[in-house]
């Protein structure tokens, strides 16, 4: 009997964490601290959910269908903004909007393999990534990080065989926090280009890069779109997790065969979400600068405190947009750590064995952190936690 696709890959890790809260009593003293899913949990900005409210009231548009590939206008000005950010020429015909960026990966990776196919991963990898692969009948071939948590081109060179169809690359990365040099994407790129491999770059957490300007010059090379499939979320700069607004950038005639992929499953991106991102970009620039220091500052808190934890055996290997990422010193794996701390330490983070294949002794060492939601107090308390375990 074949396996079905679903049940080719695990459980949803966020899911799977909130069940072990079931039953759990935290007291006033010490309320949970939940570290472990990077979403904004504030709404939208006041203006921007009026903004949001006039276009569902006075636009009939706003409850119908739209285009398969997204909105012309919102198309058009995040093509503008990314020609801005990078320095390069991209075109609304370039562009395409999706219900979330978890969609455009999706969408990317029905585009440009068939069963069987390969698809390189760093690891630790992003677990959606890795169980859109499962359920396509794709194989994740995982190329292994060192301490640094940063990917080597040459090893990637060493996996591709003749059912590789593509690399994925996040940066800055989940789960790793890390910021991927512009050199090293370039050189990524170059080697896609040269094998005829698609490199998949999610900037996802783009808006919160700790460097000024654009992070590399993949959106400067002549025919980028060739090779390059570029995503993008609107998700966490504008907070609109529940709204599902993502984008990818790439050749028109490869949005041709993803728009056949986006039309069966959810037909169009939503339309009130589409025009929130539009319009946040349009008029929220100075406010996403303030939110980006805010992230920032909360990442230096945990350079500024994580010696504490250091000094009891805790180790930082990646730090940054929404995301820490921790080897612990206890003799046991990460996935039991994690449960114990719901009750012992009244904190919920994600081992790292959710983001490693099962037979990687790495994960069971690792946890990530999400902080995007910890003001500096609530650092100072997790950290103080942490570092008052004694397993």
């Amino acid at each position: 009997m074949s396996i079905t696709r679903t049940a080719a890959t695990f459980a949803p890790p966020v899911m799977e964490a909130r069940r072990w809260l079931q039953g759990v009593k935290f007291p006033e003293n010490r309320p949970l601290i939940n570290v472990s899913q990077a979403a904004p949990v504030d709404p939208p900005p006041a203006a921007l959910r009026k903004a949001m409210a006039d276009f569902a009231m006075t636009e009939d548009s706003a409850h119908l269908y739209g285009p398969v590939l997204g909105n012309d206008e919102l198309r058009a000005e995040l093509a503008r903004q990314i020609s801005s950010h990078y320095h390069a020429s991209v075109e609304a015909r370039q562009v395409a909007i999706t219900s979330g960026c978890n969609q455009a990966f999706a969408a990317a990776i029905s585009a440009i393999t068939g069963e069987g196919d390969e698809v390189i991963l760093p690891t630790p990898w992003y677990f959606n990534h890795k169980m859109w692969l499962d359920m396509a009948g794709v194989r994740a071939v995982d190329l292994r990080t060192g301490d640094d948590l940063l990917p080597d081109p040459e090893k990637a060179r060493g996996l591709i065989t003749e059912r590789t169809r593509a690399i994925a690359l996040v940066t800055p990365n989940n789960p790793g926090g890390v910021e991927y040099p512009a050199e090293l994407v370039r050189a990524f790129y170059d080697l896609a280009k040269e094998t005829g491999l698609k490199l998949l770059v999610d900037e996802t957490y783009r808006d919160f890069d700790s460097r000024d300007g654009a992070p590399h010059d993949l959106f400067q090379q002549p025919d980028w779109d060739e090779t390059l499939v570029h995503l993008y979320s609107f998700s966490k700069s504008y907070r609109l997790t529940g709204h599902r607004v993502g984008a990818l950038a790439t050749n028109p005639a490869l949005l041709a065969e993803i728009e056949k992929f986006l039309d069966t499953v959810a037909i169009c991106p939503g339309q009130i979400g589409q025009h929130a991102a539009l319009w946040g970009m349009r008029n929220l620039s100075q406010w996403l600068a303030g939110e980006r220091a805010e992230i920032l500052d909360r990442r230096a808190a945990i350079s500024e405190g994580v010696g504490a934890l250091e000094d009891r055996g805790w180790k930082l290997l990646g730090l940054g947009a929404y995301f820490a990422y921790l080897e612990h010193p206890f003799d046991m794996p990460s996935d039991e750590l994690a449960r114990r701390l719901v009750a012992d330490a009244g904190v919920l983070l994600l081992p790292g064995t959710m983001f490693m294949p099962e037979n990687d002794p790495e994960g069971q060492r690792q946890v990530r952190i999400a902080f995007a939601n910890l003001d500096r107090a609530g650092i100072g308390q997790l950290f103080e936690r942490l570092a008052a375990l004694a397993f």
